[in-house]
């Protein structure tokens, strides 16, 4: 694994860890490759980690059973840390996904071929690199990281050639699981939270002209020893805070950096109490009227508003039982991009809540579905290099 950053911000390096196949699984699967002395180019799938947007790093909830899968098909595996809220908005967490695709197409393979010279007196036997095609990325995402990918098949340059979704966020904004306070507990059975612990994180003190924010990339998980009164609660005040802004009906005030007026509360009186959250609403008048209310400046942090025919082949994972990003989420993404004509695969895991794809005995449970979504990965990548359409 190698830690390279793709751009600097401030003071500061972001960072993303680049997993390489090895020399043997990257000429197995490209054998027009094997008999050459040049690099071998690989395949990569780019990584955005889940977190809420508010924590976490590109270590966090890490998906070992998709990079061990994608490194044995001969390709990489590339996970990103970004800009997290707050301070960072929507559209700082845009522009750092934008950038990694900027770098995966332009920067990545001159640093890889510099890992790759031969060092001390005389040189050790040269290494034959293997490098990354950016032709051939797709991207990947896991709950908030979903919605990074969401985002990179709307923006990025080059575009995304597959998607995967696990559980992804932002399928659906223009629900009550988004704007609307909540009273009782709604999440993972998980106790209600008390907004004055963590007014730090809280508009207007999160937010002021001067000095400038001083973003966060890395926000590592962290658990109150056996030893504390509350062992194994969050240490990390991060943690929740996701979960305290879906609480409070104001997580798209802090996506789109729009507090005063407040973003959710223009969009909170037009819902209707009994809305479902799993219709595809497109070309509903309701539907209509809150995209009417978004302004033009935040329309494009929004997925469901970016759908087009030239959306990349999706795959959709969810389970049913979610509470944290619920499965109607990517039921609405599946309508819509089915009416744009492109090809998106879902398979909805009954019983399931969020992460289970974390859970200890995840591999044996789901060993099935997780080869297949490594296998649509693999497959629409070696499409696009073939040069057939995808």
């Amino acid at each position: 694994m190698l830690t390279l950053p793709y751009k600097r911000v401030g003071d500061s390096d972001i960072l993303l860890d680049v997993y390489l196949p090895s020399t043997s699984q990257a000429t197995d699967v490209n054998p027009d490759q094997a008999s050459t002395s040049v690099p071998i180019f690989v395949p990569a799938v780019v990584y955005f980690h889940g977190g809420g947007l508010t924590v976490g790093n590109r270590t966090s909830w890490f998906p070992y059973w998709l990079q061990r899968r994608i490194n044995a098909a001969g390709c990489a595996f590339v996970s990103a840390d970004y800009r997290l809220m707050p301070p960072a908005s929507g559209h700082e967490i845009l522009a750092d996904v934008k950038d990694v695709f900027t770098f995966m197409s332009q920067g990545i393979n001159l640093l890889l071929h510099e890992q790759h010279r031969p060092d001390g007196p005389g040189g050790n036997p040269p290494v034959r690199p293997v490098l990354v095609d950016p032709g051939a990325l797709a991207v990947a995402g896991t709950s908030s990281g979903g919605l990074c990918a969401y985002l990179a098949s709307m923006h990025a340059s080059p575009k995304p050639r597959a998607l995967l979704s696990m559980y992804g966020q932002g399928g659906n904004f223009m629900t009550h699981h988004y704007l609307t306070p909540k009273t009782q507990v709604f999440f993972r059975g998980r106790e209600m939270l008390d907004p004055q612990a963590f007014a730090e994180f809280l508009y207007p003190r999160v937010q002021g002209p001067t000095p400038p924010p001083t973003y966060i990339t890395d926000s590592p998980l962290a658990y109150h020893p056996p030893s504390s009164p509350t062992p194994g609660w969050p240490a990390n005040p991060r943690m929740p805070l996701a979960r305290l802004y879906l609480q409070m009906g104001v997580f798209l005030d802090y996506f789109t950096g729009q507090h005063d007026p407040s973003f959710s509360e223009s969009l909170r009186d037009k819902l209707l109490p009994d809305q479902s959250e799993d219709a595809n609403d497109i070309g509903n008048p309701l539907y209509e009227s809150l995209r009417s209310l978004i302004p033009p400046r935040h329309l494009h942090l929004f997925p469901q508003f970016g759908i087009t025919k030239d959306w990349p082949r999706t795959f959709l994972v969810h389970g049913s039982a979610d509470t944290a990003v619920p499965a109607p989420e990517s039921h609405h993404m599946l309508g819509l991009i089915q009416g744009a004509g492109v090809g998106v695969a879902f398979r909805e895991v009954i019983g399931m809540e969020h992460s289970f794809d974390y859970d200890k005995n995840a591999e044996g449970t789901h060993a099935k579905l997780f080869d297949e979504v490594a296998g649509f990965l693999v497959d629409a990548l070696n499409t696009s290099r073939n040069g057939l359409p995808n």
